[in-house]
């Protein structure tokens, strides 16, 4: 499908057709935001019975927010997920305190800070492989950004980190692909989607227990090593954290660096900004101002355990709720200008995006998926003196949380 951006529609937009399955919703999501936070700051599907949180003031609390809301149901909607039993598949995402608490530090002493700022030379050696051979086999300098180097390198660096052989990374990146691809009008995983979450956790699950007894300097004898005074993580609990690893750490930065190149090619003037260093200066800014304008993740669920009220409306306990981060990244009560897409936009407002959630259950994994993408595009702007993309062939990436490309055809003319 085209991915060329269809013109907004205007305020008069029906809600009543808002869903977050429709793929023509997804095609062009702002207009729809904009109407949510107008009209609705508190929408109501009625049809399909969930609520949605739209305007920055709202989501940033509700982030935050661990009384009345909860998490023990996960972060999707689908429904073979929506159940209290996410947490074997979503690990701490789908845990409330104490329970998160305890795993995300337990987790923590095993995926640390230092252990990313490690994994440096290694994005920069698989960037330079993939990259390098993407240009070098082009036609005319013509390649798949995703397929040739943005879908390869974000799951080679945590299978890196895990620990996955060389061997076997192609078929875990091709398993974690068909977990969150969803058809236009299906509400669930699909059975290509389970059929692969299950090979998945075999997979992990005959990992650990080679690690148990070959114990290696990998991320996954850490996690089995991590120790307090509650003690250590189970063996699901580790393998429910390393499948958390494939889905959130893989496809969320896939999908970061398809936007991230996407969305400055469309505006020349800024393309030719950041291309005219290949030092990079504009780097950082711009994969900030990616996350802010394009978030790869779009919505986060939450169970509403006690009413809630906002703007005069209620949503009853037991309601499933969606806080909609791709709409608040773009209230312009927060962001000057939110619909324009500016490298140059300030610190303070870049600051202020919602793009990797708040709180306790701040992403994890943001530090890795800020290296990655800074690194990534700062070699690409370090080989590329110009590029284009081709919105004709693009296409696009279908899910109801992850916004973001499977195809982006681009042509790069080397400096």
């Amino acid at each position: 499908m085209s991915t060329t951006v269809r013109a907004a529609v205007g305020p008069d937009l029906d809600l009543a057709r808002f869903d977050i399955y429709d793929h023509a919703v997804q095609d062009d999501p702002l207009p729809w935001y904009a109407a949510l936070r107008d009209r609705a700051p508190l929408f109501h599907n009625t049809e399909h019975d969930y609520w949605v949180l739209s305007r920055h003031a709202d989501v940033h609390w509700a982030t935050r927010e661990d009384a009345g809301l909860s998490n023990r149901m996960g972060v999707t909607l689908d429904a073979s997920a929506w159940n209290e039993h996410a947490h074997l598949v979503m690990s701490f995402l789908a845990m409330d305190p104490p329970e998160t608490t305890r795993l995300r530090r337990l987790v923590s002493r095993a995926f640390t800070p230092r252990r990313v700022r490690e994994l440096a030379p290694t994005v920069e050696r698989l960037t330079e492989t993939y990259l390098g051979a993407a240009l070098a086999r082009a036609d005319e300098g013509s390649f798949d950004w995703i397929a040739d180097v943005a879908g390869r390198i974000p799951m080679d660096v945590i299978s890196d980190m895990m620990g996955v052989p060389e061997a076997d990374r192609a078929e875990v990146r091709r398993l974690s692909d068909l977990l969150v691809h969803r058809e236009d009008g299906l509400r669930d995983v699909p059975a290509v989607g389970i059929e692969a979450s299950m090979k998945l956790f075999e997979y992990y699950a005959g990992m650990l227990a080679e690690r148990r007894r070959r114990p290696s300097d990998d991320l996954t004898s850490a996690l089995l090593n991590a120790e307090d005074e509650s003690g250590r993580m189970t063996d699901s609990e580790i393998t429910a954290f390393l499948f958390l690893m494939v889905v959130a750490g893989n496809e969320t930065t896939t999908k970061l660096l398809g936007n991230a190149v996407f969305h400055l090619a469309r505006r020349p003037d800024q393309l030719a900004e950041v291309l005219a260093d290949p030092e990079g200066p504009l780097v950082d800014s711009w994969v900030e101002e990616t996350l802010r304008y394009d978030a790869s993740t779009q919505y986060v669920a939450r169970l509403v355990t006690e009413p809630l009220t906002r703007h005069g409306v209620t949503a009853p306990a037991g309601s499933k709720l969606l806080l909609a981060l791709g709409a608040a990244n773009h209230d312009d009560s927060v962001f000057t200008d939110p619909h324009r897409f500016d490298v140059h936009r300030s610190a303070d407002e870049l600051g202020d995006h919602l793009s990797f959630g708040g709180g306790r259950h701040f992403c994890l994994g943001a530090n890795l998926a800020r290296l990655e993408a800074r690194l990534v595009l700062k070699a690409l702007v370090g080989r590329a003196r110009h590029l284009e993309v081709d919105e004709a062939n693009a296409v696009r990436f279908y899910s109801a949380n992850v916004r973001g490309f499977a195809h982006l055809p681009i042509t790069v003319t080397e400096r």
